[in-house]
């Protein structure tokens, strides 16, 4: 599994409150949803990113 980084995110409170609805609709975190929506953005741009290879 990808290594994850925390990082501050501004957003108003009413798209909070619209992603936590959605999450709590979907049986995710918060933070689960945000990061549904991000990985269905990337895939919708075709920008996912490609797995990363072990350094042995």
């Amino acid at each position: 599994m990808a290594k994850k980084k925390a990082f501050a995110l501004r957003i108003n409170e009413e798209m909070l409150s619209a992603i936590e609805k959605w999450a709590a609709d979907e049986f995710r975190s918060t933070n689960g949803q945000i990061e549904w929506m991000l990985m269905q953005s990337l895939k919708n741009a075709k920008r996912t990113p490609s797995p990363r290879k072990n350094k042995s």
